[in-house]
């Protein structure tokens, strides 16, 4: 069991330190890990939501010190996403698990497509408040139901619909640390967490 927590423990490490440098929550990459290594998949996306949120939580505390967030842009999304996540958390014991790991591939797809072919490329320029609120929920929704902090969905989402990279990159550190504990409260509502391994991993 120990060298097993120290596998977990050092993966987790490594992952974050790669992650944090993209602004991005690790646990995009260290679900698929745990779960390959044998661990549950639910448990795995309460695990990696934490893990994902501790890598982004101080950024967002930075920002917030440094007074670089732009509220206006911020809140409509933040508010969205802390309401949704839980939610999609929530929805996600009631749908078959072979789903979610489809819609879980899909979504690291997008976000490596995104990434190598199309992050810093608009195609519109949807400047209308009421879009924030939208994509909060929809990514919102979306991330709690994967078990990710939304960082991967929300970062090429939003500079495709023409919104200024350096901005987006702010609100997504601001954003996730907050949805991503939000859904993993709520997976620890139903799912058994071993808490020794989550101390490891944060």
């Amino acid at each position: 069991m120990l060298s097993a927590y120290l596998l977990y423990g050092g993966l987790t490490f490594v992952l974050s330190i790669l992650f944090s440098m993209g602004g991005a929550g690790s646990g995009v990459a260290l679900i698929p890990i745990l779960h390959f290594l044998g661990l549950d998949f639910t448990l795995a996306k309460a695990l990696g939501l934490f893990a994902g949120a501790s890598t982004t939580i101080t950024s967002s505390l930075m920002n917030i010190k440094r007074k670089v967030i732009e509220y206006r842009f911020v809140l409509p999304i933040a508010s969205m996403m802390m309401i949704f996540a839980p939610l999609g958390a929530y929805c996600s014991q009631f749908i078959n698990e072979d789903i979610v790991k489809f819609i879980f591939m899909l979504m690291l797809f997008y976000s490596a497509s995104m990434m190598m072919f199309g992050k810093n490329k608009a195609l519109v320029h949807a400047q209308a408040h009421w879009v924030l609120f939208f994509v909060g929920i929809v990514v919102g929704f979306i991330a709690g139901l994967l078990g990710v902090g939304g960082g991967n969905i929300l970062i090429p989402l939003l500079v495709l619909l023409g919104y200024d990279s350096k901005k987006v990159a702010i609100t997504v550190s601001f954003v996730v640390p907050f949805s991503a504990l939000g859904s993993f409260f709520t997976y620890a509502s139903y799912v058994p967490i071993d808490w020794n391994l989550l101390v490891v991993i944060s």
